[in-house]
């Protein structure tokens, strides 16, 4: 019951989280606009620097976070990153100046640590032969929320304004790490992992994880996810604006990238439970292939409905993979180290955040907006053939120790 209500209560936070972190989108240019008459030049360098530092500096701090994690508890981590993050969003309601709004952002990638945090905290409280269902519910909770916050940052600017937009995200996840403070209760759990050992150091945990072919695989299979799903971001406005003739394409593009998330939320715990029940390692393959088959069909559509239609059924594809990745953590990582594990996986999905708009943004203005597709399909097709490579290669030589 109570592992229930830890499940449910970070759900819903980490929703919040996840949405935070990409709710700007819509409106970053418009807003720093606000702040004084810029080139058009100006505006698009440095709507690209305040986005990305929140993602660059949390790729270098999320495997410090979950370490800390590991060591003097996750909820205490969970509540200073928690707070840490509501208090800059709070602050942005009040920024005004650019310089102003880029440090902002970056203090919000140093406390970008909840996630990880959350997801080891429940790992350790959840057996590993319901890891996958577990753990693909928590990650609903995630994923949608970084794809829905766009649409959820351009409602309420549209509605409200800038100002209490940011006021308003920062209550909101402020009331939610109230509720972890209150509500959540941390269990130790007792494992036997062989003879006690002294606290890995951080050369021995990315020793660890090198030693692992199919964990190094899982963490640049994270990477390629995020740079793929936000390669095409900033190009969609303008793909949308190519299939319609409407006044309200923001939204329209809002949607397109948002409804991803609602496929994940229809079959993300599916995916979970099936790699429960056959493996995590085959969900991952199966999922990659699916999703460049989805991705492609994106470059050719003649309406946004069609567009919608493909990016739902990418977003049921893409919503086996993090969780199952999260679940092979789960088995093969002690739990004395996931923290930091999950951290530095987490740390790879925040660089897929940062390469993806900047590679999308260079294809595109090469090559066009519809070859940015074809690069995203030809990252999906890649590492399902190298993880197929890595799990062959792993299973010949294991079969090879066994003789």
């Amino acid at each position: 019951m109570m592992a229930n209500r830890n499940l449910l209560i970070m759900w819903i936070a980490n929703f919040f989280v996840a949405a935070s972190a990409t709710m700007v989108l819509p409106f970053l240019s418009i807003y720093i606009e606000t702040f004084g008459s810029f080139s058009e030049a100006y505006v698009q360098r440095w709507s690209g620097f305040i986005f990305g530092i929140t993602f660059l500096i949390a790729f270098f701090v999320s495997p410090l976070w979950g370490r800390f994690g590991d060591k003097f508890g996750r909820k205490k981590i969970l509540l200073i990153t928690g707070y840490g993050i509501a208090i800059s969003i709070f602050l942005m309601s009040y920024v005004e100046t650019v310089a102003g709004l880029f440090l902002l952002r970056m203090f919000m990638g140093i406390v970008t640590g909840f996630i990880p945090t959350s997801m080891a905290l429940i790992s350790a409280q959840t057996k590993k032969e319901i890891a996958g269902k577990v753990l693909g519910t928590l990650q609903m909770g995630t994923v949608s929320g970084g794809l829905f916050g766009p649409l959820i940052g351009g409602l309420l600017a549209d509605s409200v304004g800038f100002t209490y937009t940011f006021f308003i995200t920062g209550i909101v996840i402020t009331i939610a790490t109230t509720l972890v403070l209150f509500a959540i209760k941390e269990v130790k759990v007792q494992v036997d992992e062989g003879p006690k050992q002294a606290k890995q150091t951080m050369k021995e945990v990315v020793q660890h994880i090198a030693a692992d072919r199919i964990l190094v695989m899982t963490m640049i299979i994270s990477l390629i996810v995020q740079t793929a799903n936000f390669s095409i971001q900033p190009q969609l406005a303008l793909y949308v604006g190519q299939l319609i003739t409407a006044e309200n394409i923001a939204f329209l593009a809002g949607l397109a990238f948002s409804v991803t998330g609602l496929g994940n939320l229809v079959a993300t715990r599916f995916w979970g439970i099936q790699g429960d029940r056959i493996g995590h390692e085959k969900i991952l393959l199966i999922c990659l292939i699916m999703a460049g088959i989805f991705f492609i069909p994106q470059a050719f559509v003649t309406n946004i409905w069609q567009l919608v239609g493909l990016r739902f059924m990418f977003g049921m594809a893409i919503g086996g993979i993090i969780p199952c990745v999260t679940a092979y953590i789960r088995l093969a990582v002690p739990l004395s180290m996931q923290g930091e594990v999950l951290g530095y996986n987490q740390s790879f999905r925040f660089l897929g955040n940062v390469i993806g708009p900047v590679a999308g943004g260079v294809v595109a203005g090469l090559w066009g907006i519809s070859s940015v597709f074809y690069m995203s399909s030809f990252l999906f097709f890649i590492a399902a053939l190298m993880f197929y490579i890595v799990l062959r290669v792993t299973k010949s030589n294991a079969q090879k120790i066994e003789v």
